[in-house]
């Protein structure tokens, strides 16, 4: 029994220098053995709590992020913890024994020695007295230091990675005017027709895309973090960029505007940001369900045609020359926005937001045709 105990004890302390390796080292998106799953977890319970506080739940689900940090955290100590005292509580009272009067034989003793082994707390009350159980404290103490280096840098990291996404989400909401809608942005970087001297610009938001994107892949954790504005979620700014590749290839001239319809930029936007959403999905755990959506209904088409002709007349008012052949564009619209709606409306339901708060424009057309005048920018910001 006491062999089965150590074994026991060591296998666990694999295990747990296992799912670190994954989470950490490897960092890569459905690698954890229990990261992962405690992530899941905690997301699922989160949800129906958040629920009860109605208007509020927003507020509750941004504790949900955090507190799996903690949760991982506490983890990685508590089973290093048991598993250096299952190896340990064997020896109590033989090869390892108290400094100080007779040595209790109790699991609890082996926990606080195991503890402290590992350099979790500062107690040297215990000291191995066999050249095995010394070189076990000496592994045990580098496992510790090791353990709590890596999970402070990863810390640092993903609250990294998360300012780097809620920078680029906050930059492509402004773009638009702070109405998240694409047909704005798009208008706002064609104004007057000439999309030449922004070039630049939707290349730099098409390379942030991709950062976002591989972001996601190293610390899949960033998947669950919510903040109250929709636009610090991955929803609203994958919206604003697949739909925004969607009306310049539906809604813009072939014969002006060829060109960035086949730009390296355009393209690497729609690849990075449709890439995205793979990612997510399996945060989430939905089993690839957002890869596969169904076929638009009648109503679903027809909203479509909506947002584009809005999309299109608010273009041609920035100045931008708009496709000649309306019903071409609307067929290309839909095709296009085929591949991507369902996807969002999977993400946005996965933390508490509404189609509405993330897609206003592509929700309701009318929301689009209420804009102010375009050339009010000539004038105004807001």
């Amino acid at each position: 029994m006491n062999r089965l105990e150590q074994v026991a004890g060591g296998l666990l302390i694999v295990f747990v220098l296992a799912d670190v390796f994954l989470t950490v080292l490897y960092a890569r998106v459905g690698t954890g053995i229990l990261s992962a799953r405690l992530a899941r977890f905690q997301w699922r319970l989160f949800k129906p709590f958040a629920r009860l506080f109605g208007t509020n739940r927003g507020k509750a689900m941004s504790f949900c992020a955090p507190t799996i940090l903690i949760s991982l955290v506490a983890a990685w100590a508590l089973l290093l913890a048991i598993g250096a005292a299952l190896m340990i509580h064997p020896a109590l009272g033989t090869a390892v024994r108290t400094n100080r009067g007779e040595t209790p034989l109790d699991f609890v003793t082996a926990f606080y020695a195991g503890a402290g082994s590992l350099s979790f707390v500062g107690s040297g009350e215990f000291a191995p007295h066999s050249s095995a159980y010394r070189l076990l404290f000496t592994f045990n103490s580098l496992v510790g230091i090791s353990v709590m280096s890596l999970t402070l840098t990863y810390l640092m990291q993903v609250y990294t990675a998360l300012r780097q996404r809620n920078t680029f989400g906050l930059k492509l909401h402004l773009m638009s005017g702070e109405t998240a809608d694409a047909a704005e942005l798009v208008a706002g970087l064609g104004a007057q027709g000439k999309f030449d001297t922004t070039y630049s610009v939707l290349a730099e938001i098409a390379a942030e895309a991709a950062m976002v994107k591989e972001a996601h892949h190293f610390y899949p954790v960033l998947a669950f973090f919510r903040f109250r504005n929709p636009f610090y979620s991955m929803s609203a700014p994958l919206v604003l960029g697949l739909d925004s590749v969607s009306l310049i290839r539906s809604a813009l001239d072939d014969d002006e505007y060829g060109w960035l319809k086949e730009s390296t930029a355009v393209n690497l936007l729609w690849r990075a940001m449709l890439m995205s959403t793979p990612l997510l999905d399996e945060a989430y755990a939905h089993d690839g369900k957002a890869a596969h959506g169904e076929p638009p209904d009648d109503a679903t088409r027809d909203r479509w045609r909506r947002r584009y002709l809005a999309a299109a007349a608010r273009l041609r008012e920035a100045g931008v020359k708009i496709r000649t052949d309306e019903r071409r564009g609307v067929e290309i619209y839909i095709s296009l926005r085929a591949e991507w709606e369902h996807r969002i409306r999977m993400l946005a339901a996965s933390m508490e937001y509404v189609m509405v708060e993330v897609d206003p424009g592509g929700m309701h057309p009318a929301t689009t045709e209420a804009l102010p005048p375009f050339e009010n920018r000539l004038r105004a910001v807001g």
